[in-house]
């Protein structure tokens, strides 16, 4: 486990923070499924994705869930460490999506490195800055895109992801990661299947025209 890979900043580190940095961090693996960090409930402390993905959401009074974005090899988790950051006002929670392996970082570590290091705190800033472009971004999806332009978006990102184009994937997961019903989900994805751009069976969407799902996503692609 070398820190360098991972954080950008490390050469403009001094030696005693490299060492404060390299001596609190430890290796981390979660099971798919498994939480990671519970909101205002707790702070985990930095993390950064070694191998796997974990899933940052938030979740409604209803107790409906809402995926804010993906963190994949080599992404840095900040929401983990919300405790630091005084302009984090709504709780975030994240999940393992996959077996995971992370970089654990302690909160009050990585802070008092921020507090010494104009560097750490630069790269950290525009970090958490662009999430929460991410978070802005989507909240215009979600308030403003059609529902079938943001399935179809989330499906070809879930064929990315997988690289597969037969995703094991339900219609409660899909819900949960848009924020919507399972029903609208279910309803959205036959009428997907009507049009030829989808199959379904039992815990599998596959996709059968990409380009079709294209052009519905239009407006919802990045």
């Amino acid at each position: 486990m070398t820190l360098e890979e991972y954080l950008p900043f490390w050469k403009q580190l001094t030696s005693a923070q490299q060492n404060l940095l390299g001596q609190a961090a430890s290796m981390r693996t979660a099971k798919a499924g498994e939480p990671i960090h519970r909101g205002s409930e707790d702070c985990v402390g930095l993390l950064i994705v070694v191998k796997g993905r974990l899933r940052a959401y938030t979740v409604s009074d209803e107790g409906r869930e809402l995926t804010l974005y993906r963190l994949l090899e080599r992404d840095l988790c900040l929401f983990s460490a919300s405790c630091m950051f005084q302009s984090i006002q709504f709780d975030v929670m994240v999940e393992a999506e996959v077996e995971t392996r992370m970089i654990h970082i302690p909160a009050s570590i990585y802070r008092q490195v921020m507090q010494q290091s104009a560097a750490a705190a630069n790269y950290t800033n525009e970090l958490l800055a662009s999430h929460f472009s991410d978070v802005m971004w989507l909240m215009d999806q979600v308030l403003f895109k059609r529902m079938d332009s943001r399935l179809a978006a989330f499906l070809l990102e879930e064929s990315g992801l997988e690289q597969s184009e037969n995703l094991k994937i339900t219609h409660e997961t899909i819900a949960r990661h848009l924020g919507s019903a399972r029903e609208v989900v279910t309803r959205m994805l036959k009428y997907f299947q009507e049009e030829g751009l989808v199959t379904l069976s039992r815990g599998t969407v596959s996709i059968r025209d990409e380009k079709g799902l294209r052009d519905v996503a239009r407006e919802s692609l990045r």
